[in-house]
């Protein structure tokens, strides 16, 4: 399906973006995925190693806009600049609003959302130039029904959505589609961390009565990503076993 292009992923080391980049590359694409840390990036190359064409891992950190240009500049250097970029980089730091710090609050503003400008900007340039791409934004249920304790991440998360939108009327003369994926609640090291109890809780409130696995997210993004995605631009697709209907 994606044979000759190349596809970035950001955040690419564990949970949803290490399953997307392995969709990506079991469909022939030649994946580049991000992670912070040199051991995550050959953490990425292991996980890809027995793909069609086996992917890299690059060592980026998404929310300093010097180690995004750098990255870039060498990627374009390199003759590997994506035609699929799919930004999934993302944390949290979660607390009540009231004893929120401001580096809590900056820190997931630049990497959750500041990150998926800098990279669209990088990469859309290169895109408008070739006339024709793919860019995929992850977002969350989170920013749509909002969660006690993520005030910073849901706000990221909901202004990914708004940047989806308007990306899209500007680069989609140029052949350029920009879409939203939002996950619910799924099966990730982050949600492996909640007690049995909360998961219990938590599944209650979705009607398919599970978590869902970063697979089941993977799969929305390669439609998105593919040919069969080609007339559909500024969209959320929503990946959370019928626990938030928009």
């Amino acid at each position: 399906m994606f044979e000759g292009e190349i596809a970035l992923v950001t955040g690419a080391s564990r949970g949803i973006g290490s399953a997307v980049a392995r969709a990506l590359a079991e469909r022939g694409a030649r994946v580049i995925g991000t992670a912070t840390s040199l051991p995550g990036a050959q953490e990425i190359e292991r996980s890809l190693a027995n793909a069609p064409v086996p992917g890299t891992g690059m060592v980026l950190d998404v929310s300093d806009a010097d180690s995004v240009a750098a990255g870039f500049a060498d990627l374009a250097e390199r003759g590997s600049m994506p035609g699929i970029l799919v930004n999934n980089a993302g944390i949290s730091r979660d607390t009540l609003l009231a004893r929120m710090s401001e580096e809590q609050w900056q820190s997931v503003i630049e990497t959750d959302l500041g990150s998926v400008y800098r990279t669209s900007k990088e990469c859309s340039r290169h895109l408008m130039k070739r006339r024709g791409g793919r860019i995929v934004n992850i977002t969350s249920v989170v920013g749509f029904v909002g969660n006690a304790g993520q005030t910073n991440y849901a706000a990221a998360k909901a202004g990914i959505v708004g940047f989806t939108r308007a990306l899209a009327r500007e680069v989609g003369p140029r052949g350029i589609t920009v879409n939203a994926v939002a996950p619910g609640f799924i099966d990730t090291d982050m949600t492996r961390s909640l007690t049995l109890d909360q998961r219990d809780r938590l599944t209650q409130s979705v009607p398919l009565g599970r978590f869902g696995l970063p697979e089941d997210v993977a799969a929305a993004v390669v439609f998105l990503a593919s040919p069969a995605a080609a007339y559909i631009t500024g969209e959320t697709l929503h990946v959370n076993g019928g626990m938030y209907m928009g």
